[in-house]
């Protein structure tokens, strides 16, 4: 009877635990708002806020706008570089925030996506039309990639500050939009994030 008793008492609270447990589905707002209840780590929420902040102002640059005026009607070839994390937090999502730049770019009525980090791939693709595996009149041309215009390149940085169990955390994420054949920079944008906590976060 008392061991009865004693496994009872063991296994009641998991029990407890696994019935208060419930999930939901929910839009990207309320997400947002519940992962500020999580964590104060860079969630999804802030990479759709800093990547549609960034856009708007390059699009809005006065250098930016000069440059458009060059090519007429034609879109800018444009193709993402570096995007460096230099904050202390090694998670932090760099391949969301490129993800969702590249979608930003590719929605753009300004800018054709080149895809330079499938490059090596599509060249051997080409070179294998053009070693007799396919019929020459379908078969594409080595030489007759486009060349991108311009390039983005972007920096994460991030400054956490702490005192009596209250944190503050500055992200700052920079893009640079540079002209290829000039290595001129053409505009800079800077968007931040603030995450303010109070008792340390859950995770």
């Amino acid at each position: 009877m008392k061991k009865t008793v004693l496994i009872l008492a063991a296994v009641l609270p998991l029990l407890s635990s696994c019935s208060s447990f419930k999930a939901q589905r929910v839009d990207e707002a309320k997400a947002d708002e519940k992962a500020m209840e999580i964590t104060d780590n860079w969630v999804d929420g802030d990479t759709i806020r800093v990547i549609s902040g960034s856009m708007k102002q390059v699009v809005a640059h006065k250098r930016f706008q000069e440059f458009k005026a060059r090519f007429a009607a034609k879109r800018i070839k444009l193709f993402v570089g570096e995007i460096r994390n230099n904050t202390s937090e090694s998670y932090f999502p760099v391949k969301d925030l490129e993800d969702a730049l590249l979608e930003q770019i590719s929605n753009s009525d300004d800018f054709t996506l080149i895809d330079a980090s499938r490059r090596d791939s599509l060249l051997k693709e080409i070179t294998y039309q053009n070693d007799g595996m396919v019929d020459p009149g379908q078969a594409k041309k080595i030489g007759k990639q486009s060349g991108a215009d311009v390039m983005i390149f972007g920096d994460i940085n991030m400054k956490p500050e702490s005192r009596n169990g209250k944190t503050i955390k500055t992200y700052s994420v920079n893009l640079r939009l540079t002209e290829i054949q000039s290595s001129e920079e053409i505009c800079r944008t800077r968007e931040k994030i603030n995450k303010y906590s109070e008792g340390g976060a859950k995770w």
